[in-house]
């Protein structure tokens, strides 16, 4: 194999591995980004957006608008249960990423499950949550209440 056969076999694996993991990875999470609609009282997202054609319901959806800071991640717990948590990590205040059942802080490691328990520190203190409704075919995640 001459010089210029190898290089082109190696650039062609490297972009394949790191295209097949990324796809990977996005397939695993299960989640996707939205933005939401700003009404006075907080923030709708459509159920259907929820929705996949084959399995059902997505176990979460990563919600963001432009006047809130950190993006909301609102986990399907069942039927018309959902739990919105600000991915803002309580320790030092990073913001998290989110993976299947739980949301990790990048910064020092800290992890919180589906609904804002911290499960691992350096973190204790739980995530900031809000009450979420469903009606009329939509989510509506209430940013006036803590609950």
């Amino acid at each position: 194999m001459d010089r210029k056969e190898f290089l082109r076999t190696g650039c062609i694996t490297c972009i394949g591995m790191a295209l097949g993991a990324s796809l990977l990875q996005s397939c695993a999470a299960g989640g996707k980004y939205v933005k939401g609609t700003l009404n006075g009282r907080g923030l709708l997202v459509n159920l259907s957006d929820f929705e996949t054609g084959k399995t059902g319901m997505r176990p979460y959806l990563i919600v963001r608008h432009d006047a809130i800071e950190f993006p909301l991640c609102v986990y399907h717990i069942e039927g018309d249960t959902f739990t919105a948590l600000l991915m803002r990590c309580t320790h030092q205040g990073a913001e998290l990423q989110a993976a299947g059942d739980q949301l990790t802080c990048q910064a020092h490691g800290s992890e919180f499950d589906r609904y804002g328990t911290a499960t691992q520190g350096p973190a204790t203190l739980p995530l900031r949550s809000f009450p979420v409704s469903v009606a009329n075919g939509q989510v509506f995640i209430d940013l006036r209440k803590q609950s």
